[in-house]
């Protein structure tokens, strides 16, 4: 076979063969990539590639540009849910291949990236104008993950965007409500299907699709706690699926205030009443706390950001969730504690959203929210 494969480590394998002849200065040029697996799974690549070189469709790794590299690199990574695809692809399309697209990857300098950043920054998009430190530095990880793999495939010598730093995330970015905009909100939403998903979101900082995958198997009344298991997922083309929480750290047991426990119980008995008009008998294990009008099927998670914001055009509904994580930092929860009750991968995201509000127990954070409700 035309090439050479050479081991690069416990089961990493760096496969080169020439391509051809660089026209001005006459020296041959090779291509390379990195395999993972075993010998034969390095052998097959190398099979693949010289395929595509022979048909005329490898790509020069010496020509390809950002935008190219980025779509190759995504279409690699198979392990990203449907909804996190959809993101990185926008975040690729709109945020960066207009402005890096067109550069070599192999030519692109931190220079590249400042002026790229501060675009971002100062201009944004035409249609939405400068853009938010969160959403820059969103563009930034992705670009920074895609040329931290290009390394280590040696298709760049080093990750450029190491020596640029992404804005940083204004304090006003993070949207909390205060005490008295929070009994606002849950008086305007007295007596509709909103007020039971907004006192749990205030009670507990569950996420939107956590909240709309949850079944009443996962709710432990009688001990003042649920559990977090699944989160509801909706696709561009509107597909529904159940899928796990967003992180490891996200499938969680959250206690709750008494309050919470009081207005779960009655909401479990009107949502009773409701199926039995309905003619769909008594909950089963499986039934969804949060259902749509007809008592069984998922509210897709853009239907209800629409009624949301239809009935609190003022606040978005993800503000409750900061506003639980204030609560709790305003009433001396430890960083951990509130870390975990969050589902953070880690506390120094807490850290890095809400480092402006620190100043021990779960049990002590289900009291410290109790006091909002109070």
């Amino acid at each position: 076979m035309r090439g050479n494969i050479t081991r690069r480590g416990k089961s990493s394998w760096r496969v080169k063969f020439d391509i051809d002849r660089d026209s001005e200065t006459g020296k041959r040029r090779f291509h390379t990539a990195t395999v993972r697996g075993t010998r034969k799974d390095a052998e097959a690549e190398l099979a693949r590639l010289l395929n595509d070189q022979n048909k005329g469709a490898l790509v020069d790794a010496n020509k390809l540009t950002v935008a190219d590299y980025l779509r190759q690199w995504l279409d690699g990574k198979h392990d990203l849910s449907p909804v996190t695809r959809e993101r990185y692809q926008d975040t690729i399309t709109k945020g960066i291949v207009p402005g890096l697209g067109t550069v070599e990857l192999q030519k692109l300098k931190p220079a590249h990236v400042k002026t790229w950043l501060s675009k971002m920054v100062t201009s944004g998009s035409r249609k939405r104008g400068p853009l938010t430190g969160r959403t820059v530095r969103n563009a930034y990880r992705v670009l920074h993950g895609a040329l931290q793999e290009g390394v280590k495939l040696d298709l760049v010598a080093r990750n450029v965007a190491d020596a640029v730093m992404p804005p940083k995330i204004e304090e006003n970015e993070v949207e909390i409500l205060k005490a008295n905009r929070i009994a606002d909100v849950l008086a305007s939403l007295a007596g509709s299907k909103l007020y039971p998903i907004a006192s749990l979101a205030l009670a507990t900082g569950m996420r939107r699709g956590e909240l709309l995958a949850l079944r009443w198997y996962d709710v432990d009344l009688a001990g003042a706690s649920l559990n977090v298991e699944r989160s509801l997922e909706q696709t561009r083309g509107g597909g529904l699926r159940f899928k796990a929480p967003k992180t490891k750290k996200s499938r969680r047991t959250i206690s709750l205030p008494p309050s919470a426990v009081a207005m779960l119980r009655d909401h479990r008995k009107a949502q009773l009443e409701l199926r039995l008009q309905l003619g769909i008998g008594r909950h089963g294990a499986d039934a969804l706390v949060f259902p749509n009008d007809d008592g069984a099927s998922p509210i897709s998670p853009n239907c209800f950001s629409v009624m949301w914001g239809r009935a609190v055009p003022h606040a978005t509904f993800h503000s409750l969730r900061h506003a639980h994580a204030s609560a709790l930092i305003a009433g001396g929860v430890d960083v951990v504690t509130v870390s975990r009750r969050l589902g953070h991968s880690n506390p120094t995201i807490t850290l890095s959203v809400y480092a402006h509000l620190f100043s021990e127990t779960d049990t002590k954070a289900a009291a410290a929210i109790e006091k909002v409700f109070s």
